[in-house]
């Protein structure tokens, strides 16, 4: 074999993924003759070469992107496709109507919902909104992805969100009244003198989008009642549309009609700035007054409608009791809402009214008993828009808004108030003690949120004693559930994804057991599983029963059903990629049909004990093993460093809410991983090739018992389930690719890339990158990394060998091409960037920034600031002297900005042409992985 210095560059023509594909796989043969090599950067260096040889252009490279974005889309759509089977929507509504034991286990079944379904704002809005409707088009077996799909990003505000989830939504309607138009002529084929008594209710829908004031300032009180009533306009219009098909001339219509317009006008006055006073005032005003147009309840429609379904033939009967039951359902609105604050804005809010609050620890049995006196002493105060207004405390505005909302907007559907690192129970008496004041404890369901590490720990002795405040408990009775909020985004990040779900699991099971302890099995358990569709966020991927399961498992279920507890399972469709199975009406349909045939509400209390939760000895300590190994990564430097050594640059921008707090240019070095939010921590794996908080650990912790292990995960469902997750996730992964990231940073790659004489056009360049990266941490911090996991994947084969795949997949090998020819493309755009970078010209210190700030800006990816102070130092227009009318002539300067022109054609302009190639790269490697972050 020819020795392989002596080598000529390969030839990478014509540019195709198939060039490239052939060309990584035999890269990886030489991973055999050396195993140190690294294929996905060689690949990079490879494509460098002929780039900066002239050899391909930024142009060929993009039009390679567009290929591959294109291929993206198709396997998220064909992801998508396989996790709701839409061609098998019409068969599962057949079989609804063949499960039966008789009417009323028929309407017992029907008559409670399976899954609350909430659409949530979090930033995952990844896709365009024409690449959300190629993959939902093909999704749902219409056409192909077009590779002319196009992918100009819109600005992600507020806004625009809300406007995706109401689309969502009214999609989620069409498709449970589908349902419940199936179930009710089911009913009526069978049981011909009972079906108009049943009452089907299969899912009930909300949203935060709008609502949710947990670490954002951007949305004031009154944007959010704004958003109510558009919400309720929107609603009313879609009501009085499905009225006027059965019956144009229905009295009823007129009736919705007037409230939507009302309604409707009142949303685009409370839109605008409401600052002034007057302008406050005025709008309020019109709100409030009364008159035969505020509708604030449908219960009289519903009853009206019930009644004439009564006497009606059965066509027009079903209708009518479909209308009804939407209305049920969602009240006036699109869906309940939820709002949601911080326990520090509430302990904030409730010192003020407790004699010596300032200094007070909230937990300690003296505040305890002074919230207990504050709660059993609150009586209701008035309130209205000037109250909110004036209010400086955010929590108490939540409260107030909701008042609001109740008093002049829809005064039956019930309100969430969500309460984000909530870890005591004078947390929710504080907020007990809130609604007690604005006399809305009977319409507000407080939900404490256990997320954190120490919430999940302590979460039982917490739900112990909240649920022996006899204040909560009578709380609890009026409105007929306990409610709780689990997140799988933050405690995945920071204890792994595997020990945050089975901690999760465990709290539901202590809340069952206090529920029971503490005489409160007559009530409901809403348990709120904030999981979104990645595998980072608490989303399996292999089936949609997997996805049910993960975060409310058949042993949790079997907890409360065994306790006589009624179960009301939510879930969260988390922002943009939440939406996707909600995109079209199709798609929407083939969701829920899904979710109904699995039924999540229902469970068999009778099922034999998972052997995962009879062998505690084994599966207690591989939990643990797990969860010490991530958080070892955690508290690493060496992670934390590696995570952020690019700040967010790998990423789109997918959300209207800040990913990170704001830091200057030195404080990048020393990121904590506390600065960037779950999702873009997820999403930033991702990018650089390894799922750390899925796979990491699960090797580390069978070391110790293989066999008995790899036994006790190949008997149980639970353990089957945990490893396929773990195999999804590994199928995606590559460690060659942590490495290669941290050769960018490589100074003796740079100062030994022109050696003998090749690239001699770069010399320069590289011997200023060599020089800039001796004292760059980066390059070493990727190493380790990169030799940690490598040993913890030595480990993890070891247990595959011993657990059999299930379900292999046949296109693992290709999509793991895909994605290594996408990072190596995007390897080799960086390159590209920082080479350009080191060779413009030298220029002036402005603003305290420096020419070797703005370098490190653009290693640090904050290329979009880097550009700017580029521009500035070489603007595009200058004055000339031509500009000027003068009579005397004059032979000095000889040039104007031609040599600007230049710089900026041949280092400006191609640094931001690259810069959005490896964007779009970043969305084609989301897509490979089904999800952002």
């Amino acid at each position: 074999m020819e020795p392989w210095e002596n080598r000529t560059v390969p030839e990478l023509q014509p540019l195709t993924f198939a060039t490239l594909t052939h060309r990584l796989r035999e890269l990886h043969q030489r991973t055999q003759e050396t195993p140190l090599f690294n294929p996905v950067f060689q690949l990079a260096h490879d494509l460098s070469r002929e780039l900066e040889a002239g050899e391909i252009s930024l142009g060929d490279i993009a039009s390679l992107v567009e290929e591959l974005e294109t291929r993206s889309l198709e396997t998220r759509a064909d992801r998508l496709c396989t996790l709701v089977k839409p061609q098998d929507a019409a068969r599962r509504m057949e079989e609804f109507c063949k499960a039966s034991d008789g009417f009323e286990a028929f309407r017992d079944h029907w008559s409670h919902p399976q899954l609350h379904v909430v659409f949530t704002a979090h930033p995952t809005f990844l896709l365009t909104p024409d690449q959300s409707d190629a993959v939902a088009e093909a999704a749902g077996g219409g056409n192909p992805v077009s590779a002319a799909t196009n992918a100009e990003r819109p600005e992600i505000t507020l806004q625009y969100e809300h406007t995706r989830a109401m689309r969502a939504l009214a999609h989620a309607q069409d498709a449970r009244d589908q349902i419940n138009r199936s179930v009710l002529s089911c009913a009526a084929s069978h049981w011909p003198d009972q079906w108009r008594s049943l009452d089907p209710l299969p899912f009930r829908f909300a949203s935060w989008v709008g609502y949710d004031m947990d670490g954002r300032t951007d949305i004031k009180w009154y944007t959010s009642i704004a958003f109510r009533l558009s919400e309720k306009a929107q609603r009313l219009e879609r009501y009085a549309a499905q009225l006027e098909e059965i019956d144009a001339g229905h009295a009823l219509v007129a009736t919705l009609r007037a409230a939507h317009t009302r309604a409707a006008s009142s949303a685009e006055e409370f839109a605008g700035d409401l600052s002034d006073h007057a302008d406050l005032s005025a709008a309020a005003n019109r709100l409030t007054v009364e008159g035969e147009d505020k509708l604030l309840s449908l219960a009289p429609l519903v009853s009206q409608l019930e009644e004439e379904a009564l006497s009606a033939d059965a066509e027009r009967a079903i209708a009518l009791k479909t209308l009804a039951a939407a209305m049920r359902a969602d009240g006036l609105g699109m869906g309940h809402i939820h709002f949601r604050v911080n326990a520090k804005q509430l302990h904030n809010a409730i010192r003020s009214r407790i004699e010596g609050g300032a200094d007070l620890d909230l937990g300690s049995k003296g505040a305890v008993g002074a919230l207990r006196e504050l709660v059993s002493n609150a009586q209701p105060l008035s309130a209205n828009f000037a109250s909110l207004a004036v209010e400086s405390s955010t929590a108490v505005r939540q409260f107030l808004a909701m008042a609001q909302i109740l008093k002049h907007v829809d005064a039956d559907a019930p309100i969430r108030m969500l309460v984000a690192e909530c870890e005591q129970p004078a947390t929710v008496l504080s907020a007990l003690y809130f609604a007690k004041l604005f006399g809305i404890d009977e319409k507000v369901d407080v939900s404490p949120l256990f997320e954190t590490e120490t919430a999940l720990e302590h979460g039982g002795r917490f739900l112990d004693s909240l649920l022996k405040e006899q204040a909560y408990r009578d709380y609890a009775r009026k409105r007929g559930r306990v409610a709780i909020q689990t997140g799988f985004s933050d405690a995945g990040r920071f204890v792994g994804q595997i020990p945050a779900s089975l901690a999760i699991e465990r709290l539901q099971g202590r809340l069952a057991n206090a529920m029971v302890a503490n005489d409160m099995s007559d009530v409901a358990a809403l348990v709120f599983n904030t999981h979104g569709e990645g595998m980072g966020r608490g989303a399996h991927p292999n089936s949609f029963k997997d996805r049910l399961e993960w975060p409310m498992s058949p042993w949790a279920r079997r907890r409360f059903a065994r306790a006589g507890i009624r179960l009301e399972p939510e879930a969260s469709f988390q922002g943009g990629d939440g939406y996707m199975f909600f995109a079209t009406p199709k798609l929407a349909l083939a969701t829920l049909s899904t979710i109904a045939e699995l039924a999540p509400a229902d469970t068999d209390p009778d099922v034999p004990t998972d052997p995962f939760y009879r062998r505690t000895d084994l599966s207690l300590d591989f939990y643990r093993a797990i969860k010490d190994h991530q958080q070892s990564h955690l508290e690493s430097r060496t992670y934390s460093r590696a995570v952020t050594a690019f700040g967010l640059g790998l990423l789109n921008s997918t959300g209207s809410r800040v990913s990170r707090r704001q830091s200057d240019l030195s404080a990048d070095r020393d990121m904590s991983l506390r600065q960037i939010r779950a999702i873009p921590h997820n999403a930033i794996l991702q990018q650089l090739g390894y799922p750390v908080n899925i796979i990491a650990g699960v090797g580390s912790a069978a070391q110790s018992n293989y066999e008995d292990i790899a036994e006790l995960l190949r008997e149980s469902p639970r353990g089957r389930q945990i490893m396929r997750l773990v195999r999804a996730s590994n199928a995606l992964a590559s460690i060659k690719t942590v490495a290669a990231y941290g050769e960018l940073f490589n100074s003796a790659y740079w100062a030994s890339r022109p050696y003998r004489g090749t690239e001699e056009h770069l010399a320069k360049a590289c011997e200023t990158l060599a020089e800039y990266l001796i004292q760059d941490d980066r390059n070493g911090v990727f190493r380790r990394l990169a030799s940690r996991l490598r040993v913890d994947a030595l480990k993890l084969h070891r247990l595959f060998d011993l657990v059999p795949d299930e379900e292999p997949h046949p296109e693992r090998e290709q999509a793991r091409r895909t994605i290594g020819v996408l990072q190596s493309l995007r390897l080799a755009l960086f390159q590209h960037m920082f080479l350009k970078a080191v060779s413009v010209p030298a220029f002036s210190r402005a603003n305290d920034i420096s020419r070797r700030d703005v370098l490190e800006m653009v290693f640090t990816l904050r290329v979009d600031e880097a550009l700017a102070q580029m521009r500035r130092a070489f603007p595009a227009s200058i004055p000339a002297t031509q500009d000027f009318a003068m009579e005397e002539t004059a032979q000095y300067p000889r040039a104007g900005s031609e040599g600007y022109d230049a710089i900026r054609r041949d280092y400006i302009d191609p640094i931001e042409e690259s810069y959005s190639l490896t964007l779009r790269i970043s969305t084609a490697i989301a897509n490979q992985f089904g999800a952002h972050g």
